[in-house]
């Protein structure tokens, strides 16, 4: 389980949230522009630091200011998806889904027989060579994907993962990042501003205003709730 409870003075507000996200659940997060979610990713994962409060992932904390803890983000057991993807233009496909294994250490062997099973999952083997600037973009999604996956991570946090593709990429590719995220049985955060998203995906739902929750529960409920005050 994930637990949040923190506080963060931003430039026009304070950010005030207290989450939670059970394992293998999905939580939805939209709001408008500004709002404080993909901020609250950046805090959860270490990118940012809160005031005051705690995060917290299986019973283990991850940051607590009274106790003076701020684990390091590459030793969270986060995988993070970014909203511009946030892959090496310059390097191939394998070699970006490879980072993450390089980077804690992991055997050559470990390494070339988990890239190739991800990379096989998301049908990008045959494009393991290509540099990551020159694939499409749904495949640069699923480029980013697969290295958040492949640290195993406890957590996933996605930034507006579909945003960059088309509308009729999206649709098929909502089926198949839920069936993903399901088989990975970890507490998920997915930011986005599409309700199309959220009723496809998620467990239940939140609506950010000015850094505070106005509304959680069934992703139904959210997106009639915040389609009622448009």
């Amino acid at each position: 389980m994930l637990e949040i409870d923190i506080e963060k003075r931003l430039r026009d507000f304070d950010l005030h949230l207290r989450l939670d996200v059970k394992r293998g659940q999905t939580l939805m997060l939209v709001g408008d522009n500004g709002c404080g979610k993909t901020t609250l990713l950046n805090l959860i994962a270490g990118l940012g630091r809160p005031d005051r409060g705690r995060i917290a992932l299986e019973a283990r904390a991850l940051y607590d200011s009274e106790l003076g803890i701020d684990v390091p983000p590459e030793e969270r057991g986060i995988g993070y998806v970014f909203q511009s993807y946030a892959l090496f233009p310059h390097m191939s496909v394998y070699d970006n889904v490879a980072f993450g294994l390089r980077a804690r250490k992991t055997p050559k062997e470990e390494i070339d027989e988990r890239v190739k099973r991800h990379l096989l999952e998301a049908g990008l083997w045959e494009i393991r060579r290509a540099k990551a600037a020159d694939v499409s973009g749904g495949q640069k999604q699923r480029v980013a994907l697969a290295r958040a996956l492949i640290i195993e991570p406890q957590l996933l946090l996605l930034d507006e993962p579909l945003c960059a593709l088309d509308v009729r990429r999206q649709a098929a590719m909502r089926a198949e990042l839920r069936e993903t995220i399901r088989a990975c049985g970890v507490p998920c955060i997915i930011v986005t501003h599409d309700l199309r998203d959220v009723t496809a995906m998620g467990d239940f739902a939140c609506l950010l205003e000015r850094g505070r929750v106005a509304m959680r529960g069934r992703p139904e409920d959210v997106v009639c709730w915040g389609a009622g005050q448009e």
